[in-house]
């Protein structure tokens, strides 16, 4: 197949690399440093659990340059969505389809408003994996994971062009797969991510003292029923327990985890505060669901959406 990565950084770019050294046809979109180092000695990944490789592709900051594909993968923080989702368009042929595995609930719209409701698709990734140098990526454990599937029209269903990408994944060691309602994994998941960033980001703490405090953990978990509130309400069948799986994955992990939006925070970079915090406060305002806690990490966090000033 014939893959685009729109957003080559540590998650597109992982992936990215996944899918060419499976002998796919891939294009990297960067830019800079990043786009020079690409084009000179590859996408370079780093993994001490899965071993080190190295994956060519096409590399272009230009995406008139690269033509209609099969599928674009988006992989942008979502605060770049404005300026990024239009390069879409020049990689839009008559069977190209998006899938986005953003943070957050509202990409696949965001998406499907450039690329049309009918190419777009909705999916989540769970990998630890940071660009640490222009062309060169280090991958933390062995997580490569998308849950992907439609997620405009009747659902559920499972269609060809979800299970054919699938069957692309596998072959390139990408774990996952497909599901008939794209929109479950992305909320179950939003469930749990928006209280993690909003809570490590506004304490400005990693996960265990956060975690290790009563009072605090459960302020945390009321804010993950808000989002499941919010979730019902929009009509998205997340699991029964989605709340309660948080607790056991949450003891395992160390405590010195910290949610990708403090690390953005404690480095002044632009945060993703709208799409994760933001996006709960004004669909639970549209929706009747009082989101108290989730309000409050908001008006706390927003303050720094943009990022240090000078």
């Amino acid at each position: 197949m014939k893959f685009a990565i729109l957003g080559s950084g540590a998650v597109g770019g992982y992936y990215g690399a996944r899918l060419a050294k499976a002998g796919h046809d891939v294009t990297f979109i960067a830019r800079g440093a990043h786009l020079a180092a690409i084009r000179e000695r590859g996408m370079q990944i780093r993994s001490a659990a899965l071993g080190d490789f190295v994956a060519r592709g096409r590399a272009e900051e230009d995406t008139a340059k690269v033509g209609p594909v099969d599928l674009v993968l988006v992989g942008v923080k979502t605060y770049d969505n404005p300026t990024a989702l239009p390069l879409l368009r020049p990689m839009l042929g008559e069977g190209t389809l998006v899938l986005t595995v953003q943070n957050g609930v509202d990409s696949a719209g965001d998406v499907a408003a450039v690329a049309g409701e009918e190419r777009t698709l909705g999916g989540t990734t769970y990998i630890a994996t940071a660009l640490e140098s222009p062309g060169l990526i280090v991958q933390t454990g062995t997580h490569r994971r998308i849950l992907f599937g439609e997620v405009f029209g009747v659902l559920p269903r499972l269609s060809d062009r979800v299970n054919r990408i699938a069957e692309a994944f596998a072959g390139a060691d990408i774990e996952g797969g497909a599901v008939g309602d794209g929109r479950v994994p992305i909320w179950e998941k939003f469930v749990f991510l928006a209280s993690l960033a909003g809570f490590t980001g506004a304490s400005r703490l990693p996960i265990g003292p956060v975690w290790g405090d009563a009072f605090t953990r459960a302020q945390f978990l009321a804010g993950c029923r808000e989002i499941e509130a919010v979730a019902r309400a929009e009509g998205v069948p997340v699991a029964h327990d989605v709340v309660d799986r948080i607790i056991p994955y949450i003891d395992a992990i160390p405590g010195s985890m910290r949610s990708s939006l403090l690390i953005d925070l404690q480095q002044g970079k632009r945060i993703e505060v709208e799409a994760l915090q933001g996006t709960v406060v004004r669909r639970g305002a549209a929706r009747g669901v009082p989101t108290p806690i989730m309000s409050t990490l908001y008006s706390v966090l927003k303050l720094h959406a943009g990022g240090a000033k000078p």
